[in-house]
């Protein structure tokens, strides 16, 4: 988790290193290093502490869904029944493990939950509503909005250099 404390402790060459490692990850710390003016290895040693740090929190390839017979991606408003701790607790773990759960944000307003999944079709979206939704007591509602289309996807993260 971000603090401002830990942005604080970011200069210039860490924020202009991480813009370039979001943008491709697989970038030679070479070629970083000649974009920043720092050597490969101060480079190294950066991004070492980065991800020691817990800035960097993956190395990750980016997937287009479609091409892996993921094609619905749907957004999913969770109202539950009751906010205490333990019940919260227990949603938010049930929601993270579900694979086919992208994302998953506790949030204020009407809805305590915003949920990003991926289903191959809209029967498994069903079935995964029987699971999470209908099998868990404490969900009171929930409202579902189908993408029709991948406007702008992404996780990059602004660095101000």
């Amino acid at each position: 988790m971000s603090t401002v404390s830990s942005a604080a402790a970011l200069d210039a060459f860490d924020l202009a290193i991480l813009s370039i490692l979001q943008k491709d990850n697989t970038t030679p710390q070479r070629s970083i290093g000649e974009a920043v003016n720092l050597s490969a290895p101060a480079v190294q040693r950066r991004i070492k502490r980065l991800e020691e740090t817990g800035v960097i929190e993956a190395n990750v390839a980016v997937v287009n869904p479609a091409k892996v017979g993921q094609p619905i991606t749907i957004f999913v408003e969770v109202e539950v029944i009751s906010e205490t701790a333990e019940l919260i607790d227990a949603t938010k773990k049930e929601f993270s493990t579900a694979p086919e759960v992208q994302q998953c944000y506790y949030v204020t307003g009407e809805a305590d939950f915003m949920l990003v999944i991926l289903v191959p079709t809209m029967a498994d979206y069903e079935a995964l509503t029987r699971r999470l939704f209908f099998g868990n007591n404490n969900v009171k509602k929930f409202r579902t909005f189908v993408a029709m289309d991948r406007v702008k996807v992404g996780l990059a993260v602004p660095c101000e250099v």
